[in-house]
C-alpha cells in the first residue's frame, strides 16, 4: 500500500495541485493584462496576447503540473524518461501553437494598419502559420528521436503521387500565390471579370477568391480561373479616375457659352456632391462635336473612386439639366426627315415606281 501511495497517489495529488495553481495564476494573469490594457487604452494588445496564448497557456500549466509530479514519484527511470519526452513535445507544441498564433495575429493587424501593399488575406495569414507550424512539429519530432531527413526524403518521393492525385488543388495553390506576389488583384480592390460579375475582393484563400457583389452575395471563383480570366481592376493603379457625361445641345447654342455653364456648374458642385474632385480640374470639350441632331460636348471630372460615379453623373445631368432652362439652351429630340415620292415613273424593268416630296 505504502508503495503503490508512494508512486501514484502522491504524484497525482502533486500533479492536481500544481495543475490548480498554476491555472489560478494564469486567471490572474490574464484579469491584470485586463486591466492594465483598460487603463492604457490598449485594448489591441490585450486581444494579440489573448489569442497566441490563451490556449497554450494552458498545455504549459498541465506540462509544468506533470514535471512537479514526477519529482514526488518513485517511478522506474524509465517511465520517468518517457514522461520526461512527452513534457518536452507538450512544451514545443504549446510554444510552436503560441508562436504561429501570434504571428499571425501580428501580420493581419499590422498589415491592415499600415499603407504596405502586402495584402492581408487567408492564404498569406494561412502561409505564416503553416510555416511556424512546420517546423514546430520537425523540432518535436527530433524530440522524440525521429530522424527528419529520412522522413523528409520520403515524403518528397511521394510528394509526386501527392501532387498528381491533387493537381486542380495545388493549381488554385499556387494561382493564389501568383496573385499574392503580382499584387495584381488586392483584398478590398474593386474588380470586373470578363464574365460580367462586379466586386469587392473580399479574401484571397489557399483555393479560392471571394468577391462581394452589390446585391451583397458571393461570387466564389478558383485562383486558377481568375489567374486565367480577363479582368477590370478599378482601383489600380489608383482609386480616382475620370468620369466622362456626354451633353448634347441644339445647332442654335452658342458653343462658348454651353462650355462656361458646364465649367460653372462642375465648379459649384465640388464639395457639395460626395465623390465629387476639383483637383485636377474638369474639361468640357466640343467632341465628338457634330451630331445628327446636336452639338455633343464631352463634360470630363474627377471622381474619388469607381463606386461613386453613378452619384455623382446623377446629381450633376440634375444640375445641368436646371441650368440649361435657366440659360434657355435646348437638348433637341433625335428628328429624321422622311421624303415620299408619289408620282408613277417607269424605270427600265418596266414597273412603276411613286414619288411624293412631304
Amino acid at each position: 500500500m505504502d508503495i503503490t501511495i508512494k508512486r501514484i497517489i502522491a504524484p497525482l495529488i502533486a500533479v492536481l495541485i500544481s495543475a490548480s495553481i498554476l491555472m489560478v495564476v494564469r486567471g490572474v494573469a490574464f484579469t491584470f493584462l485586463h486591466r492594465w490594457a483598460e487603463r492604457k487604452g490598449q485594448k489591441k494588445i490585450e486581444d494579440i496576447v489573448r489569442t497566441a496564448l490563451r490556449t497554450p497557456s494552458v498545455y504549459w500549466c498541465i506540462a509544468i503540473a506533470i514535471h512537479s509530479g514526477i519529482g514526488f514519484s518513485d517511478l522506474p527511470e524509465r517511465y520517468v524518461f518517457y514522461l520526461s519526452k512527452a513534457i518536452h513535445v507538450l512544451v514545443v507544441f504549446s510554444v510552436t501553437v503560441a508562436a504561429a498564433n501570434l504571428a499571425g495575429k501580428i501580420f493581419r493587424d499590422y498589415i491592415q494598419q499600415s499603407r504596405l501593399s502586402i495584402p492581408s488575406t487567408g492564404l498569406a495569414h494561412g502561409m505564416v502559420k503553416g510555416t511556424i507550424l512546420i517546423i514546430g512539429l520537425l523540432i518535436s519530432l527530433s524530440v522524440l528521436g525521429i530522424s527528419v531527413t529520412p522522413l523528409i526524403t520520403a515524403l518528397g518521393i511521394g510528394g509526386l503521387a501527392v501532387a498528381l492525385a491533387l493537381k486542380d488543388t495545388l493549381e488554385n495553390l499556387f494561382a493564389g500565390i501568383h496573385i499574392l506576389v503580382e499584387k495584381s488583384i488586392r483584398v478590398g480592390d474593386l474588380i470586373k471579370l470578363e464574365t460580367g460579375q462586379e466586386g469587392y475582393v473580399e479574401d484571397i484563400t489557399w483555393r479560392t477568391t471571394w468577391i462581394r457583389m452589390a446585391p451583397n452575395n458571393m461570387v466564389i471563383i478558383p485562383n486558377s480561373r481568375l489567374t486565367q480570366s480577363i479582368v477590370t481592376n478599378f482601383h489600380l493603379p489608383g482609386k480616382q479616375m475620370a468620369l466622362s457625361i456626354p451633353v448634347a445641345v441644339s445647332y442654335a447654342s452658342d458653343p462658348e457659352v454651353v462650355e462656361r455653364v458646364l465649367m460653372e456648374e462642375v465648379k459649384r458642385a465640388v464639395g457639395e456632391i460626395p465623390g465629387l474632385l476639383g483637383d485636377p480640374g474638369a474639361s468640357a470639350m466640343l467632341i465628338p462635336g457634330f451630331g445628327e441632331n446636336s452639338l455633343n460636348f464631352t463634360l470630363t471630372c474627377q471622381v474619388r473612386e469607381f463606386s461613386e460615379k453613378d452619384l455623382v453623373q446623377h446629381e450633376l445631368r440634375k444640375r445641368i439639366i436646371r441650368r440649361f432652362k435657366a440659360e434657355g439652351i435646348a437638348i433637341p429630340f433625335p428628328q429624321r426627315m422622311v421624303h415620299l415620292r408619289g408620282e408613277r415613273e417607269t424605270g427600265e424593268d418596266g414597273r412603276g415606281e411613286g414619288h411624293e416630296n412631304v
